[in-house]
């Protein structure tokens, strides 16, 4: 499944070891293996001059859709990120390219999707499961620091609630909290203009709202709000 690729086709974005790939598809992201020799799954490997990049898909990785539809961020190859919803360890495995140097906390409810985050982390020394609630921050408090990032993506319903109850224990002041809203696991019937504009409200008075949008064509009924808190 390896194919070896020209350097040529790589263009650079905003994030560390994150390029696009000319010549076939806008829709094609790709990160350099931090770890050459070992997958993720089954996934593709392209090679150039003896480096390995890994194929990120939007479809499947809200962070890849996000940096598609030209997301940016000053996050750097040093940066510690609090994971909020890791599932199966794919996305966490691209911020982990991206944050060579820095930590990425993955938290994860389940313990079948847990089974396949550790053998992703088994390779990556910046990578940290932990199995846990991100409802009830505090029983992980004792193993995460304050972080320069707090990335979430879950399907619980609290989803604003759940954010701020871990952006306070863990946010730098300095920090940007990423969540993902997803309008059908708040409210299955519900207008999603109003779910979203509901739960952003819940954020307003604690964080300055930096940007929000959605991420179609890549996901339905889902937002992105960046935020910073007040200080």
């Amino acid at each position: 499944m390896d194919e070896k690729i020209n350097r040529s086709v790589l263009i650079g974005t905003d994030f560390n070891n994150v390029y696009r790939l000319s010549g076939s598809t806008s829709r094609q992201l790709i990160s350099k293996n931090l770890i050459p020799g070992i997958r993720v799954k089954d996934e593709k490997i392209l090679i150039m001059s003896d480096q390995e990049f890994r194929i990120w898909d939007p479809f499947h990785s809200k962070l890849a859709a996000m940096i598609l539809k030209d997301f940016s961020l000053p996050i750097t190859k040093d940066s510690t990120f609090l994971y909020l919803g890791a599932a199966n360890g794919t996305t966490v495995s691209h911020v982990s390219d991206i944050v060579e140097k820095g930590m990425v906390y993955a938290i994860e409810i389940s313990p079948r999707a847990m089974k396949d985050l550790i053998k992703v982390s088994i390779h990556r020394n910046n990578v940290i499961p932990i199995l846990g609630d991100a409802m009830h921050p505090a029983s992980y408090q004792n193993m995460v620091p304050e972080v320069d990032f707090l990335y979430q993506d879950i399907a619980q319903k609290e989803q604003a609630r759940i954010a701020i109850l871990n952006a306070e224990l863990f946010l730098k002041k300095t920090g940007v909290m990423i969540l993902i809203i997803k309008a059908r696991s708040i409210d299955s019937i519900g207008r999603k203009k109003d779910v979203f504009g509901n739960e952003i409200k819940k954020l307003e008075g604690l964080f300055k709202i930096k940007q929000s949008f959605d991420l179609e064509p890549f996901h339905k009924d889902h937002i992105v709000v960046v935020a910073q808190k007040f200080h």
